[in-house]
Protein backbone atom coordinates (compact mmCIF):
# COMPACT_ATOMS: atom_id res chain seq x y z
CA UNK A 1 0.00 0.00 0.00
CA UNK A 2 1.38 3.40 -1.05
CA UNK A 3 0.40 6.72 0.57
CA UNK A 4 0.87 10.29 -0.69
CA UNK A 5 0.71 12.84 2.19
CA UNK A 6 0.65 16.65 1.87
CA UNK A 7 1.36 18.55 5.11
CA UNK A 8 0.71 22.27 5.40
CA UNK A 9 2.23 24.42 8.14
CA UNK A 10 1.89 28.06 9.17
CA UNK A 11 4.44 30.54 10.38
CA UNK A 12 4.70 30.58 14.14
CA UNK A 13 5.51 33.48 16.47
CA UNK A 14 8.69 33.45 18.52
CA UNK A 15 7.05 32.35 21.74
CA UNK A 16 5.17 29.67 19.97
CA UNK A 17 8.42 28.48 18.39
CA UNK A 18 10.07 28.15 21.81
CA UNK A 19 7.08 26.31 23.12
CA UNK A 20 7.21 23.99 20.13
CA UNK A 21 10.91 23.24 20.82
CA UNK A 22 10.10 22.25 24.41
CA UNK A 23 7.26 20.00 23.45
CA UNK A 24 7.98 16.65 21.97
CA UNK A 25 7.35 16.46 18.26
CA UNK A 26 4.01 14.82 17.64
CA UNK A 27 4.06 11.60 15.75
CA UNK A 28 1.30 11.33 13.24
CA UNK A 29 -0.61 8.15 13.57
CA UNK A 30 -2.05 6.38 10.57
CA UNK A 31 -5.29 4.53 10.94
CA UNK A 32 -4.77 1.15 9.49
CA UNK A 33 -6.80 0.46 6.38
CA UNK A 34 -8.37 -2.93 5.99
CA UNK A 35 -6.55 -5.19 3.63
CA UNK A 36 -8.17 -5.26 0.24
CA UNK A 37 -7.37 -8.96 0.06
CA UNK A 38 -9.87 -9.47 2.88
CA UNK A 39 -12.70 -8.06 0.78
CA UNK A 40 -14.76 -10.99 -0.37
CA UNK A 41 -17.57 -9.06 -2.05
CA UNK A 42 -17.44 -10.07 -5.70
CA UNK A 43 -19.28 -6.88 -6.66
CA UNK A 44 -16.52 -4.62 -5.30
CA UNK A 45 -15.31 -2.13 -7.87
CA UNK A 46 -11.78 -1.99 -6.35
CA UNK A 47 -9.11 -4.38 -7.40
CA UNK A 48 -7.42 -6.33 -4.62
CA UNK A 49 -4.20 -6.58 -6.64
CA UNK A 50 -3.63 -2.87 -7.32
CA UNK A 51 -2.14 -0.33 -4.87
CA UNK A 52 -4.48 2.33 -3.51
CA UNK A 53 -3.38 5.97 -3.30
CA UNK A 54 -4.53 8.18 -0.43
CA UNK A 55 -4.30 11.84 -1.40
CA UNK A 56 -5.18 15.36 -0.18
CA UNK A 57 -4.52 15.01 3.53
CA UNK A 58 -4.44 18.58 4.83
CA UNK A 59 -3.14 20.06 8.13
CA UNK A 60 -1.77 16.75 9.29
CA UNK A 61 -0.26 16.81 12.84
CA UNK A 62 0.33 20.58 13.13
CA UNK A 63 -0.01 22.54 16.36
CA UNK A 64 -1.89 25.76 17.05
CA UNK A 65 -0.33 27.26 20.21
CA UNK A 66 -0.33 24.82 23.11
CA UNK A 67 -2.98 22.49 21.82
CA UNK A 68 -3.13 20.31 18.81
CA UNK A 69 -5.31 21.36 15.91
CA UNK A 70 -7.98 18.86 14.90
CA UNK A 71 -7.01 16.80 11.93
CA UNK A 72 -8.92 17.34 8.71
CA UNK A 73 -8.92 14.66 6.08
CA UNK A 74 -10.10 14.84 2.51
CA UNK A 75 -9.42 11.46 1.00
CA UNK A 76 -9.96 10.19 -2.50
CA UNK A 77 -9.26 6.62 -3.48
CA UNK A 78 -8.36 5.47 -6.95
CA UNK A 79 -6.72 2.48 -8.52
CA UNK A 80 -3.10 2.72 -9.60
CA UNK A 81 -3.94 2.64 -13.31
CA UNK A 82 -6.63 5.35 -13.05
CA UNK A 83 -5.98 9.08 -13.02
CA UNK A 84 -9.38 10.00 -11.51
CA UNK A 85 -11.35 8.73 -8.51
CA UNK A 86 -13.87 5.98 -9.12
CA UNK A 87 -17.32 7.40 -10.03
CA UNK A 88 -20.06 5.13 -8.72
CA UNK A 89 -22.75 7.21 -10.45
CA UNK A 90 -21.52 5.99 -13.82
CA UNK A 91 -21.91 2.40 -12.71
CA UNK A 92 -25.45 3.08 -11.40
CA UNK A 93 -26.39 4.74 -14.68
CA UNK A 94 -24.96 1.78 -16.57
CA UNK A 95 -27.08 -0.66 -14.57
CA UNK A 96 -30.23 1.49 -15.00
CA UNK A 97 -29.95 1.63 -18.78
CA UNK A 98 -30.77 -2.09 -19.35
CA UNK A 99 -33.73 -1.77 -16.97
CA UNK A 100 -35.14 1.18 -18.94
CA UNK A 101 -34.64 -0.75 -22.17
CA UNK A 102 -36.46 -3.75 -20.70
CA UNK A 103 -39.43 -1.62 -19.62
CA UNK A 104 -39.51 0.06 -23.04
CA UNK A 105 -39.66 -3.33 -24.76
CA UNK A 106 -42.46 -4.42 -22.42
CA UNK A 107 -44.48 -1.29 -23.22
CA UNK A 108 -44.01 -1.53 -26.98
CA UNK A 109 -44.92 -5.23 -26.95
CA UNK A 110 -47.94 -4.61 -24.72
CA UNK A 111 -49.33 -1.88 -27.02
CA UNK A 112 -48.68 -3.83 -30.23
CA UNK A 113 -50.32 -7.02 -28.91
CA UNK A 114 -53.32 -5.06 -27.65
CA UNK A 115 -53.84 -3.38 -31.03
CA UNK A 116 -53.68 -6.73 -32.85
CA UNK A 117 -56.10 -8.32 -30.37
CA UNK A 118 -58.68 -5.54 -30.77
CA UNK A 119 -58.55 -5.78 -34.55
CA UNK A 120 -59.08 -9.55 -34.67
CA UNK A 121 -61.59 -9.45 -31.85
CA UNK A 122 -63.74 -6.94 -33.76
CA UNK A 123 -63.48 -9.01 -36.96
CA UNK A 124 -64.66 -12.11 -35.10
CA UNK A 125 -67.55 -10.29 -33.42
CA UNK A 126 -68.70 -8.77 -36.73
CA UNK A 127 -68.98 -12.25 -38.26
CA UNK A 128 -69.87 -14.17 -35.09
CA UNK A 129 -71.87 -11.96 -32.67
CA UNK A 130 -71.59 -14.19 -29.63
CA UNK A 131 -69.45 -12.31 -27.09
CA UNK A 132 -69.93 -14.84 -24.28
CA UNK A 133 -68.36 -17.67 -26.30
CA UNK A 134 -65.69 -15.36 -27.69
CA UNK A 135 -64.71 -14.35 -24.16
CA UNK A 136 -64.66 -17.99 -23.06
CA UNK A 137 -62.39 -19.00 -25.95
CA UNK A 138 -59.92 -16.23 -25.04
CA UNK A 139 -59.59 -17.48 -21.46
CA UNK A 140 -59.47 -21.14 -22.54
CA UNK A 141 -56.68 -20.52 -25.03
CA UNK A 142 -54.56 -18.65 -22.51
CA UNK A 143 -55.10 -21.33 -19.87
CA UNK A 144 -54.10 -24.05 -22.32
CA UNK A 145 -50.97 -22.15 -23.35
CA UNK A 146 -49.82 -21.82 -19.75
CA UNK A 147 -50.57 -25.45 -18.88
CA UNK A 148 -48.41 -26.55 -21.82
CA UNK A 149 -45.66 -24.13 -20.74
CA UNK A 150 -45.67 -25.56 -17.23
CA UNK A 151 -45.77 -29.18 -18.45
CA UNK A 152 -42.84 -28.68 -20.83
CA UNK A 153 -40.88 -26.63 -18.25
CA UNK A 154 -40.80 -23.60 -20.56
CA UNK A 155 -42.10 -21.67 -17.57
CA UNK A 156 -41.82 -22.65 -13.93
CA UNK A 157 -45.16 -23.58 -12.39
CA UNK A 158 -46.17 -21.40 -9.43
CA UNK A 159 -46.36 -22.77 -5.90
CA UNK A 160 -49.87 -22.05 -4.70
CA UNK A 161 -52.06 -23.09 -1.79
CA UNK A 162 -55.71 -22.88 -0.83
CA UNK A 163 -55.27 -19.39 0.63
CA UNK A 164 -53.89 -18.19 -2.69
CA UNK A 165 -56.96 -19.37 -4.59
CA UNK A 166 -59.31 -17.91 -1.98
CA UNK A 167 -57.64 -14.53 -2.34
CA UNK A 168 -57.75 -14.84 -6.12
CA UNK A 169 -61.49 -15.65 -6.32
CA UNK A 170 -62.88 -12.08 -5.97
CA UNK A 171 -60.23 -10.88 -8.41
CA UNK A 172 -61.35 -13.54 -10.91
CA UNK A 173 -65.03 -12.63 -10.48
CA UNK A 174 -64.33 -8.96 -11.24
CA UNK A 175 -62.00 -9.87 -14.11
CA UNK A 176 -64.63 -12.16 -15.67
CA UNK A 177 -67.36 -9.52 -15.50
CA UNK A 178 -65.07 -6.84 -16.92
CA UNK A 179 -63.85 -9.08 -19.73
CA UNK A 180 -67.33 -10.16 -20.85
CA UNK A 181 -68.76 -6.62 -20.56
CA UNK A 182 -65.98 -5.17 -22.72
CA UNK A 183 -66.50 -7.90 -25.35
CA UNK A 184 -70.27 -7.26 -25.36
CA UNK A 185 -69.55 -3.57 -25.87
CA UNK A 186 -67.25 -4.18 -28.83
CA UNK A 187 -69.84 -6.46 -30.42
CA UNK A 188 -72.31 -3.56 -30.50
CA UNK A 189 -70.22 -0.43 -31.14
CA UNK A 190 -66.93 0.59 -32.73
CA UNK A 191 -63.69 -0.38 -31.02
CA UNK A 192 -62.73 3.30 -30.76
CA UNK A 193 -65.95 4.16 -28.94
CA UNK A 194 -65.52 1.33 -26.43
CA UNK A 195 -62.01 2.48 -25.58
CA UNK A 196 -63.05 6.12 -25.31
CA UNK A 197 -65.62 5.15 -22.68
CA UNK A 198 -63.12 2.83 -20.98
CA UNK A 199 -60.71 5.75 -20.64
CA UNK A 200 -63.10 6.98 -17.95
CA UNK A 201 -62.00 4.17 -15.62
CA UNK A 202 -60.04 6.56 -13.31
CA UNK A 203 -63.28 8.39 -12.49
CA UNK A 204 -64.87 5.16 -11.30
CA UNK A 205 -61.72 4.33 -9.37
CA UNK A 206 -61.90 7.60 -7.41
CA UNK A 207 -65.64 7.27 -6.77
CA UNK A 208 -65.40 3.68 -5.52
CA UNK A 209 -62.33 4.39 -3.40
CA UNK A 210 -63.89 7.51 -1.90
CA UNK A 211 -67.35 6.24 -1.01
CA UNK A 212 -66.72 2.52 -0.38
CA UNK A 213 -63.18 2.53 1.01
CA UNK A 214 -63.16 5.98 2.62
CA UNK A 215 -60.00 7.12 0.83
CA UNK A 216 -59.38 10.82 0.29
CA UNK A 217 -57.58 12.46 -2.63
CA UNK A 218 -56.03 15.87 -3.31
CA UNK A 219 -58.17 18.52 -5.00
CA UNK A 220 -56.09 18.15 -8.18
CA UNK A 221 -57.26 14.54 -8.53
CA UNK A 222 -60.92 15.55 -8.35
CA UNK A 223 -60.34 18.36 -10.84
CA UNK A 224 -58.71 15.93 -13.29
CA UNK A 225 -61.97 13.95 -13.37
CA UNK A 226 -63.83 16.86 -15.00
CA UNK A 227 -62.18 16.51 -18.44
CA UNK A 228 -62.48 12.72 -18.20
CA UNK A 229 -66.22 12.79 -17.56
CA UNK A 230 -66.82 15.70 -19.92
CA UNK A 231 -64.80 14.18 -22.74
CA UNK A 232 -66.47 10.78 -22.45
CA UNK A 233 -69.89 12.42 -22.37
CA UNK A 234 -69.14 14.54 -25.43
CA UNK A 235 -67.85 11.52 -27.35
CA UNK A 236 -70.94 9.46 -26.41
CA UNK A 237 -73.42 12.17 -27.42
CA UNK A 238 -71.74 12.74 -30.80
CA UNK A 239 -71.16 9.03 -31.60
CA UNK A 240 -72.76 8.29 -34.97
CA UNK A 241 -73.37 4.60 -34.21
CA UNK A 242 -74.36 4.95 -30.57
CA UNK A 243 -75.81 1.80 -28.96
CA UNK A 244 -77.01 1.66 -25.36
CA UNK A 245 -75.92 -1.97 -24.87
CA UNK A 246 -72.43 -1.14 -26.11
CA UNK A 247 -72.26 1.97 -23.92
CA UNK A 248 -73.42 0.11 -20.80
CA UNK A 249 -71.02 -2.76 -21.49
CA UNK A 250 -68.05 -0.37 -21.48
CA UNK A 251 -69.33 1.30 -18.29
CA UNK A 252 -69.79 -2.04 -16.50
CA UNK A 253 -66.31 -3.06 -17.61
CA UNK A 254 -64.90 0.11 -16.01
CA UNK A 255 -66.56 -0.63 -12.67
CA UNK A 256 -65.55 -4.31 -12.74
CA UNK A 257 -61.91 -3.59 -13.45
CA UNK A 258 -61.80 -1.02 -10.64
CA UNK A 259 -62.96 -3.70 -8.20
CA UNK A 260 -60.52 -6.15 -9.76
CA UNK A 261 -57.64 -3.81 -8.96
CA UNK A 262 -58.88 -3.27 -5.41
CA UNK A 263 -59.33 -6.99 -4.74
CA UNK A 264 -55.98 -7.72 -6.34
CA UNK A 265 -54.15 -5.33 -4.01
CA UNK A 266 -55.84 -6.82 -0.95
CA UNK A 267 -55.77 -10.50 -1.87
CA UNK A 268 -52.29 -10.69 -3.37
CA UNK A 269 -50.54 -8.82 -0.57
CA UNK A 270 -47.51 -10.79 0.52
CA UNK A 271 -47.85 -13.43 -2.22
CA UNK A 272 -44.78 -14.41 -4.24
CA UNK A 273 -46.41 -15.42 -7.54
CA UNK A 274 -44.93 -13.44 -10.42
CA UNK A 275 -46.89 -11.43 -12.98
CA UNK A 276 -46.93 -14.07 -15.72
CA UNK A 277 -48.06 -16.93 -13.49
CA UNK A 278 -50.44 -14.69 -11.58
CA UNK A 279 -52.34 -13.84 -14.73
CA UNK A 280 -52.27 -17.51 -15.80
CA UNK A 281 -53.96 -18.54 -12.56
CA UNK A 282 -56.41 -15.66 -12.93
CA UNK A 283 -57.33 -16.84 -16.45
CA UNK A 284 -57.93 -20.41 -15.31
CA UNK A 285 -60.16 -19.43 -12.43
CA UNK A 286 -62.06 -16.95 -14.62
CA UNK A 287 -62.60 -19.71 -17.20
CA UNK A 288 -64.15 -21.95 -14.56
CA UNK A 289 -66.48 -19.14 -13.48
CA UNK A 290 -67.45 -18.01 -16.98
CA UNK A 291 -68.13 -21.31 -18.78
CA UNK A 292 -71.48 -22.22 -17.14
CA UNK A 293 -72.83 -18.68 -17.63
CA UNK A 294 -71.77 -18.66 -21.30
CA UNK A 295 -73.59 -21.94 -21.87
CA UNK A 296 -76.70 -20.62 -20.12
CA UNK A 297 -76.81 -17.27 -21.93
CA UNK A 298 -75.99 -18.37 -25.50
CA UNK A 299 -75.79 -22.15 -25.61
CA UNK A 300 -74.28 -24.74 -28.00
CA UNK A 301 -77.15 -24.56 -30.51
CA UNK A 302 -76.67 -20.83 -31.12
CA UNK A 303 -72.92 -21.29 -31.31
CA UNK A 304 -73.19 -24.07 -33.91
CA UNK A 305 -75.54 -22.09 -36.13
CA UNK A 306 -73.45 -18.94 -35.86
CA UNK A 307 -70.24 -20.85 -36.53
CA UNK A 308 -71.59 -22.37 -39.74
CA UNK A 309 -72.84 -19.00 -40.93
CA UNK A 310 -69.47 -17.33 -40.27
CA UNK A 311 -67.57 -20.08 -42.10
CA UNK A 312 -69.87 -19.82 -45.12
CA UNK A 313 -69.44 -16.03 -45.28
CA UNK A 314 -65.77 -15.62 -44.36
CA UNK A 315 -64.26 -19.00 -45.17
CA UNK A 316 -61.31 -20.64 -43.40
CA UNK A 317 -59.90 -17.24 -42.45
CA UNK A 318 -62.58 -17.05 -39.77
CA UNK A 319 -60.89 -19.88 -37.84
CA UNK A 320 -57.61 -17.96 -37.99
CA UNK A 321 -59.34 -14.84 -36.68
CA UNK A 322 -60.75 -16.73 -33.70
CA UNK A 323 -57.37 -18.30 -32.90
CA UNK A 324 -55.52 -15.00 -33.30
CA UNK A 325 -57.86 -12.98 -31.07
CA UNK A 326 -57.69 -15.67 -28.38
CA UNK A 327 -53.89 -15.95 -28.41
CA UNK A 328 -53.26 -12.20 -28.56
CA UNK A 329 -55.74 -11.56 -25.75
CA UNK A 330 -53.73 -13.75 -23.41
CA UNK A 331 -50.37 -12.42 -24.58
CA UNK A 332 -51.18 -8.74 -24.19
CA UNK A 333 -52.61 -9.27 -20.70
CA UNK A 334 -49.65 -11.40 -19.71
CA UNK A 335 -47.16 -8.77 -20.85
CA UNK A 336 -49.13 -6.05 -19.05
CA UNK A 337 -48.86 -7.98 -15.76
CA UNK A 338 -45.15 -8.55 -16.40
CA UNK A 339 -44.79 -4.80 -16.93
CA UNK A 340 -46.56 -4.11 -13.65
CA UNK A 341 -43.89 -6.20 -11.91
CA UNK A 342 -41.18 -3.84 -13.18
CA UNK A 343 -42.76 -0.41 -12.83
CA UNK A 344 -44.83 1.67 -10.43
CA UNK A 345 -48.64 1.79 -10.68
CA UNK A 346 -48.35 5.42 -11.82
CA UNK A 347 -46.12 4.55 -14.76
CA UNK A 348 -48.43 1.63 -15.55
CA UNK A 349 -51.48 3.92 -15.67
CA UNK A 350 -49.69 6.31 -18.02
CA UNK A 351 -48.76 3.38 -20.25
CA UNK A 352 -52.37 2.21 -20.20
CA UNK A 353 -53.50 5.66 -21.34
CA UNK A 354 -51.04 5.65 -24.22
CA UNK A 355 -52.21 2.14 -25.12
CA UNK A 356 -55.78 3.38 -25.56
CA UNK A 357 -54.59 6.11 -27.92
CA UNK A 358 -52.85 3.56 -30.13
CA UNK A 359 -55.93 1.29 -30.14
CA UNK A 360 -58.36 4.12 -30.95
CA UNK A 361 -56.24 5.51 -33.79
CA UNK A 362 -55.44 2.12 -35.34
CA UNK A 363 -59.05 0.90 -35.19
CA UNK A 364 -60.33 4.09 -36.86
CA UNK A 365 -57.81 3.64 -39.67
CA UNK A 366 -58.35 -0.10 -40.21
CA UNK A 367 -62.15 -0.20 -39.90
CA UNK A 368 -62.68 3.22 -41.56
CA UNK A 369 -64.76 4.35 -38.61
CA UNK A 370 -66.54 7.65 -39.38
CA UNK A 371 -65.52 10.23 -36.78
CA UNK A 372 -66.92 13.75 -36.49
CA UNK A 373 -64.57 16.53 -35.35
CA UNK A 374 -66.60 17.08 -32.18
CA UNK A 375 -66.42 13.34 -31.44
CA UNK A 376 -62.64 13.36 -31.86
CA UNK A 377 -62.45 16.40 -29.59
CA UNK A 378 -64.36 14.55 -26.87
CA UNK A 379 -62.01 11.59 -27.13
CA UNK A 380 -58.95 13.85 -26.90
CA UNK A 381 -60.33 15.66 -23.84
CA UNK A 382 -61.10 12.37 -22.08
CA UNK A 383 -57.63 10.96 -22.76
CA UNK A 384 -55.99 14.22 -21.67
CA UNK A 385 -57.99 14.04 -18.44
CA UNK A 386 -56.77 10.50 -17.86
CA UNK A 387 -53.18 11.66 -18.25
CA UNK A 388 -53.75 14.58 -15.85
CA UNK A 389 -55.29 12.15 -13.36
CA UNK A 390 -52.18 9.97 -13.42
CA UNK A 391 -50.00 13.03 -12.83
CA UNK A 392 -52.21 14.35 -10.01
CA UNK A 393 -51.99 11.04 -8.15
CA UNK A 394 -48.18 11.13 -8.19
Amino acid sequence: MIFSVNQSSTALAGSDLLLRQKLPSPKPRFSSLPSLLAIKNPKSTLSAWKPLYLSSVESFGSYDGSRARKLKFECEAYEADQSEPIDTNIQQAGSAAPQRLKIGIYFATWWALNVVFNIYNKKVLNAFPYPWLTSTLSLATGSLMMLISWATRIAEAPKTDLEFWKALTPVAVAHTIGHVAATVSMSKVAVSFTHIIKSGEPAFSVIVSRFLLGETFPVSVYLSLLPIIGGCGLAAVTELNFNMTGFMGAMISNVAFVFRNIFSKRGMKGKSVGGMNYYACLSMLSLVLLTPFAVAVEGPQMWAAGWQKALSEIGPNFIWWVAAQSVFYHLYNQVSYMSLNEISPLTFSIGNTMKRISVIVSSIIIFHTPVQPINALGAAIAILGTFLYSQAKQ
